[in-house]
């Protein structure tokens, strides 16, 4: 039997992303701890495939198609929220696309669009849900950082880096205008952790899973199933008292330095 402070029963989550990956890990999680939920995609099919396993575990779940840059879309989804489940108790902002490139060639309108994806419409998000939040005196909003936004990835992940960096930022004014009146607001920083097209990716270029393992002490990438854990924790009232924190789920990345190694380590010498 788990323990109370982790159900999530009675309650309604908004997730986004939750087509595939870590969104969708999270929101299955959110249901096994006893949540309904709204489930967000730009990818509705895959958001529809989620929201059916998540009606077979005995959960009410909806998908809708929105693409979280465009700040209509994100209105007309708390439209949808206060019609068909009239609160929100829970946010997880997952989805959001990033742009990578040399720096000094990047036009700077690829970089307003990260920005738009990444920042303004997760603003957006915490904006709209924050609303209702405060009207009920409580709520818990889970935002999608990067350890890429605590340090810098290099391999032109800029516009990501910088985006990322201020996601972080905006969790900890958010959690210190609102944590008074009952939201709290938390981050998660995850590292490399498998997904499709890190597959594709080390499939193509097989190398680069040693160069992200080199700096991961675990010895291995994250799987998206990883995150239920995480994210169950800080909706519930197991976190009752946590709020404004930037919490890594990178096998110990941020912990090491980067002239660091351990043992087994790719990087490491005889």
């Amino acid at each position: 039997m788990s323990h109370p402070l982790f159900s999530l029963e009675g309650r309604v989550a908004v997730v986004s992303g939750a087509a595939s990956g870590m969104g969708r890990q999270m929101a299955i999680g959110f249901a096994e701890a006893g949540a309904d939920l709204l489930l967000l995609d730009i990818n509705l099919p895959g958001a529809e495939a989620t929201a059916s396993d998540i009606e077979r575990l005995g959960r009410k779940a909806i998908a809708k198609q929105t693409d979280v840059s465009d700040l209509e879309q994100i209105r007309e989804t708390f439209k949808l929220l206060d019609q068909e489940f009239g609160r929100i108790d829970v946010i997880g902002n997952v989805a959001g696309e990033g742009e990578t490139g040399a720096p000094e060639e990047m036009p700077v309108e690829q970089v307003q669009q990260v920005f738009q994806n990444l920042v303004f419409g997760r603003f957006a998000m915490c904006q709209e849900a924050g609303r209702r939040m405060l009207k009920q005196g409580k709520g818990s909003i889970i935002n999608f950082g990067s350890i890429g936004g605590w340090n810098s990835l290099g391999r032109g992940h800029m516009p990501y880096g910088m985006s990322m960096a201020a996601v972080i930022q905006m969790t900890r004014e958010l959690s210190t205008e609102w944590a008074a009146r009952g939201v709290r607001v938390n981050c998660i920083l995850p590292a490399q952790v498998w997904n499709d097209g890190l597959r594709a990716r080390v499939k193509t270029t097989p190398e680069v899973q040693d160069t992200f393992v080199g700096g991961i002490p675990m010895n291995r990438l994250g799987e998206p199933e990883e995150i239920k854990g995480p994210a169950i924790f800080l909706a519930s009232d197991a976190s009752s008292f946590v709020t404004g924190m930037a919490l890594p789920m990178d096998g110990g990345n941020l912990a090491m330095n980067a002239g660091g190694t351990y043992l087994g380590s790719p990087r490491a010498s005889g």
